[in-house]
């Protein structure tokens, strides 16, 4: 028995037929992405010239870290590109939202790396000293603190409605945010060590503040890829919404035998659901239960006869 004639295209699917998943603020992001990646370059040109300057480990540091999310910011500006440009390509199935999750984890592991990177140079600078030009460090580690939190503003997400029903949002977006935010720690980290330095002769303050932020740089690392690989894995981004299409597509006396939920972008999740009635209805009035399901833009139904394990119909 088929609930779904295929030769009506309306069937297939009322929830997003154009079958693109991008996030509602793609273009916006985009566009301050690439802002945010010319001003940081020049940042990142003056912080490891200051650092080479001065012998400051923790404007040496900042730079490292700077250039990581210099070039992760070009990792998420490409990511929005490619996404966008080809958002109605059909070689996607389930269109390209993932792109920039994709993009978030490989930030993810620059983020791992440079804290490596800062972690080792800091325990080197602590095992044989370096001569530190406070006077010249501070005003540039200054600076540098002032342009990452005018990048942090700048890339500060938006889009309350979308993150409503999906809490993690923009993934790509959150990475570059998050390698600003570190950032900004780091660099004011620097600013406490070069004060401490010059003020108090506390000549271990400058690399003990690299290894402060080669730690909190891991820490983000972790955090940013566990979120990504769970979208990337297909992990249920969503027990409340799961419970509420199982509660709606069950709720007269049904049985929701098969249920999977998934992320396709951000604000975006996909549905496939087997359903079991002693009376099967039209697939279109089960369709219409979820119909306005906020996160809700792709459903694949299959309605069975109770006590039929055969393959009955579908409709996506």
């Amino acid at each position: 028995m088929s609930t779904a004639a295929p030769d009506r295209p309306e069937a297939l699917d009322g929830f997003r037929e154009d079958g693109v998943y991008l996030g509602a603020d793609h273009r916006r992001n985009e566009r301050r992405t690439r802002l945010v990646t010319g001003i940081c370059a020049l940042t990142l040109a003056g912080l490891l010239s200051g650092g080479l300057a001065t012998g400051s480990m923790a404007l040496t540091a900042a730079g490292i870290h700077m250039a990581a999310h210099v070039a992760a910011l070009l990792a998420a500006s490409l990511a929005y590109a490619l996404a966008r440009r080809h958002a109605g390509d059909t070689a996607f199935s389930f269109g390209t939202g993932k792109v920039g999750y994709l993009a978030g984890f490989a930030n993810a592991v620059v983020l791992a790396m440079t804290s490596f990177l800062i972690a080792a140079e800091s325990i080197k600078r602590m095992l044989g000293p370096h001569t530190v030009d406070y006077h010249g460090a501070l005003p540039i580690a200054l600076g540098a603190l002032a342009v990452n939190l005018v990048c942090v503003w700048l890339l500060r997400p938006t889009g309350v409605h979308e993150r409503r029903h999906d809490p993690d949002g923009d993934i790509n977006l959150s990475a570059v945010h998050l390698h600003l935010t570190a950032d900004a720690a780091v660099g004011a980290l620097a600013v406490a060590a070069v004060l401490a330095g010059r003020q108090l002769g506390w000549t271990f303050a400058d690399p003990l503040a690299g290894l402060l932020a080669a730690g909190l740089v891991a820490k983000f690392s972790i955090s940013l890829m566990r979120r990504a690989g769970s979208a990337l894995l297909d992990i249920n981004p969503s027990p409340e919404l799961t419970a509420e299409v199982r509660a709606r597509l069950s709720a007269e006396g049904e049985a929701v035998i098969d249920l999977h939920l998934w992320r396709l972008g951000p604000g975006h999740h996909a549905v496939i659901a087997v359903i079991a009635a002693a009376h099967p209805r039209p697939v279109e009035a089960y369709r219409a239960r979820l119909a306005g399901l906020a996160g809700l833009s792709h459903v694949t139904l299959e309605i069975r006869a109770a006590g039929d394990h055969g393959h009955h119909g579908h409709v996506h």
